[in-house]
């Protein structure tokens, strides 16, 4: 009996664009993306060796042929900006393993990954053979680093203004007693436990910013980007603060702060970037929840934005958003939140499920174009469960856990889909990841 996933795969697999590894398999997504000065390239789970590698020939395609200088990854602030020297040539470290290593907090493995490294490789080689132009910047969204922030901004003002060093460490010792814990602040002051620290973080930040032109006078040839680093420090302090704070009122408070800090740190980084009427073009790594435009999904009616949106918001029609799609295989992700990286079986997707329609094109591994109006975009329009792994992977209760509706026409510009895929690799894998997970059936049966 031919069903109406199987009339929908077969058109599907008429426009489908199969993915060879030869030089031409994105020739034309590059015609899709045309002038946009920001693509967004997600993940569906930030595990898999294979999103990672895709959207790594594609980010090297834009930075060769359309003369995108800057790569925006969902991580921190500071560790990002270690490799961002190394790429460029400057720091002290002597390969990406070392520019890497900043990267400590769960989830290491997201960065800290054998397909990181590889790019990070790429783009110091890429930099070095420039001859004219910007080199291209690696930098980071994200803002769960609170205290590592805190002592770059004192780390710069110690250099360039100690009396006013010792002022913002006066107002940053607010966050002194708890030990470097950021969840432990925000249930403290979330709960009327303690005094917050909003206003010190927000007056920090104000005083740095009006200090700006005398900091930039005095700091040397390189003082533009290092009181950006700082400043950039600053922001996320105060941002983070209000996280952190607001973590416990529920999930889209804190969802929503996150994704606008992330979007607003994308917005500075253009800003900055952009050189004698030059609009500079980024790059965006995140999950798919994140650079997928959250109106298209169950989480977006509930009152949920995100990057993507947030971006298409900001600069219309100079957007392209690529999603990523399996339908089984490995992914590293862990069991419990700061648990040990694993390798895990990733179960095949449920029935009605885009990646259960995916799987029926019959191809391992191809993109479609999502952004014309042609039956593919009508089929791809009609609402459906779409799969999101991310740091943790709970096969138990996929459904649950992982699972949500959405239209992945309006979600993004385009979506990539490879059938079956493997774990990334840490660069630090333990014991655990080594052995892989023990089968299903474990202890019920053989």
């Amino acid at each position: 009996m031919v069903t109406a996933t199987d009339i929908g795969a077969a058109a599907l697999a008429d426009a489908a664009h199969p993915l060879t590894g030869g030089p031409g398999d994105y020739d034309a997504l590059m015609n899709l993306v045309g002038d946009a000065r920001f693509v967004l390239i997600g993940e569906a789970t930030h595990g898999t060796h294979e999103f990672y590698e895709e959207r790594a020939r594609i980010t090297q395609r834009l930075i060769r042929e359309k003369g995108f200088t800057a790569v925006a990854v969902e991580a921190d602030w500071p560790d990002a900006y270690r490799v961002n020297r190394y790429v460029r040539g400057e720091g002290g470290d002597q390969d990406a393993n070392a520019a890497l290593s900043g990267f400590e907090r769960f989830p290491a493995w997201m960065w800290r990954n054998t397909d990181v490294t590889a790019f990070v490789d790429w783009l110091r080689a890429h930099n070095e053979g420039l001859r004219a132009g910007p080199k291209v910047g690696f930098y980071g969204l994200d803002l769960y680093s609170l205290f590592t922030s805190v002592r770059e901004v004192l780390n710069y003002l110690d250099k360039v203004d100690p009396t006013a060093a010792a002022e913002a460490r006066r107002r940053y010792a607010c966050f002194d007693h708890y030990e470097e814990d950021s969840q432990h602040y925000g249930y403290a002051t979330g709960v009327g436990l303690s005094e917050s620290c909003q206003q010190g973080v927000l007056t920090q930040l104000q005083e740095l910013q009006q200090r700006a032109f005398d900091y930039m006078q005095s700091d040397g040839a390189s003082s533009e980007d290092a009181f950006f680093y700082a400043q950039q420090n600053a922001r996320l302090v105060k941002n983070a603060e209000e996280y952190y704070r607001t973590m416990f009122r529920g999930r889209i408070s804190s969802w929503n702060l996150r994704d606008s800090h992330m979007a607003e740190t994308l917005d500075a980084l253009t800003r900055h970037l952009s050189r004698d009427g030059e609009p500079a073009k980024i790059v965006v790594w995140e999950h798919n929840s994140h650079i997928g435009d959250a109106r298209a999904t169950d989480v977006g009616n509930l009152g949920e934005w995100n990057v993507g949106e947030l971006a298409r918001k900001a600069y219309p029609g100079q957007t392209c958003l690529i999603g990523f799609s399996t339908y089984d295989g490995h992914v590293t992700a862990a069991s419990a939140w700061d648990g040990e990286a694993e390798r895990k079986r990733v179960r095949p997707a449920l029935h009605g499920s885009y990646e259960e329609l995916l799987h029926h094109v019959g191809l391992p591994r191809f993109w479609l174009n999502l952004r014309d109006d042609t039956p593919v975009r009508r089929i791809m329009m009609e609402r459906r469960l779409e799969r999101a792994i991310g740091v943790l992977y709970l096969p138990r209760t996929e459904r649950q856990s992982h699972y949500f509706n959405a239209q992945m026409a309006q979600q993004f510009d385009a979506v990539i889909h490879i059938d079956r895929t493997e774990a990334l690799v840490p660069l630090d894998a333990t014991s655990g990841w080594h052995s892989g997970e023990p089968p299903e059936t474990y202890p019920e049966g053989i």
